[in-house]
């Protein structure tokens, strides 16, 4: 079946391709009369706007690129909700793709990304992200870009993400009161700005409640932070530490359920024997026995309030007005489980 134009409906009317366009848009100035007769055509003929010359006549492509490290993750899946909702207020399609926390990947994406003249560009940074090149060209190019979760501090854009410190200080000092004393932190990578905030959450909580910092007690986890490094740590901090540690406070929640799954094997009780707080209120969380205390994100919020400064930039951009970046922190929430 071909597509239907404007100029067919214009002929079939008698009218200018001009009066159509017009009273598809309903303009003030076509009469009732002739913008009901052609919305009636159009409809019967099943008429589909051309949206890429509709991009072409606006100088815009009406897309926008995000890049994530990871889809299949819970927390980027309710990030990407939240993108989506606000893309389909704009009336904009969305580019997904995942750099598997590959920097070269994640500059190949970029390059791809402004090649297909997206409006604006969202990005979450890989683990191994360390230089910042590739996305200062997006700014170079004037792509309104925002960074959201892992972000980089000396980029000069909009940046979306959580108090990562703060979090872990609050999840931590909540071990500290409630009596624990020798509590391990099992982190992420050396990297990632999410990673080393919430380390330095941890230290700072313990020389604030007087308890010394232990670097035997932090555990590096692999750039997946996932299942298996919870797994495989757990054992190695019973062999290093005995019984003598009460707590664990960890970088995500997947890992504290590997850790779970390893004391369970070896009739550790949780959390009788040690307690354990995550980080991201995982789906999995609330439905694994005993439940998981942990740092509620909102991720959907971060999602949802990246795209709305994207496409605040991307109007701004249109009407030649000034972008002033913007720096959002969204509040997180303790979840307080069986597990702590």
């Amino acid at each position: 079946m071909k597509t239907v134009t404007l100029k067919q409906i214009a002929e079939k009317l008698n009218i200018s391709v001009t009066t159509v366009s017009k009273a598809l848009k309903d303009y003030p100035d076509v009469s009732k009369t002739t913008r009901q007769r052609v919305l009636d055509l159009a409809q019967s003929l099943d008429y589909t706007p051309n949206s890429f010359a509709v991009s072409l006549r606006m100088q815009q492509s009406k897309t926008i690129g995000v890049i994530i490290p990871d889809t299949v993750h819970h927390f980027f899946s309710n990030v990407i909700k939240g993108i989506l909702k606000e893309a389909e207020k704009n009336d904009y399609m969305v580019i997904l793709m995942q750099s598997n926390e590959s920097f070269e990947l994640e500059k190949k994406q970029i390059d791809l990304l402004l090649s297909k003249g997206v409006d604006g560009i969202l990005v979450s940074l890989s683990n191994n992200t360390k230089k910042f090149d590739h996305l200062q060209k997006v700014i170079n190019y004037g792509v309104p870009l925002v960074l959201f979760d892992k972000i980089s501090k000396t980029l000069k854009c909009s940046k979306v993400f959580i108090d990562d410190r703060k979090a872990a200080y609050d999840a931590v000092t909540y071990l500290i009161n409630k009596g624990h004393k020798r509590i391990a932190h099992f982190r992420g990578d050396l990297n990632p700005q999410n990673s080393i905030d919430r380390f330095l959450g941890y230290k700072q909580a313990l020389l604030d409640n007087n308890i010394s910092f232990d670097p035997t007690l932090v555990y590096m986890c692999n750039n997946n932070a996932d299942f298996d490094d919870g797994y495989k740590n757990a054992e190695k901090l019973l062999k290093d530490h005995g019984n003598t540690v009460d707590a664990i406070f960890t970088i995500t929640d997947l890992i504290a359920i590997g850790i779970m799954k390893y004391f369970d094997d070896h009739g550790i009780r949780v959390p009788e024997d040690i307690a354990l707080f995550g980080f991201s209120n995982w789906f999995m969380s609330s439905v694994i026995s005993p439940g998981l205390s942990t740092v509620e994100q909102h991720a959907f919020q971060i999602g949802e309030e990246s795209a709305h400064i994207l496409f605040y930039e991307i109007k701004s951009k249109m009407n030649d007005t000034p972008i002033e970046h913007q720096t959002v922190v969204i509040p997180t929430e303790m979840i307080f489980r069986e597990s702590s």
